[in-house]
């Protein structure tokens, strides 16, 4: 019967730290940003070659 008195006790415990870690993520700005995430398929994700491979040229195939 203590088991069960001690695993809501740490099950409150880390609720609320979560809880408090999710305002302070609100208060500091973490989610302001609603346009980008609905856009982001569209924008172009060009990696940029490294400096020690060649680019190679594309084939006319």
């Amino acid at each position: 019967m203590e088991v069960i008195f001690l695993l809501i006790g740490v099950s409150l415990v880390l609720a609320g730290s979560f809880l408090y870690l999710f305002f302070k993520a609100v208060k500091s700005g973490q989610f302001e940003d609603d346009y980008t995430p609905s856009v982001r398929i569209l924008f172009d994700n060009h990696k940029k070659p490294n400096k020690n491979q060649p680019i190679k040229p594309k084939s006319n195939e």
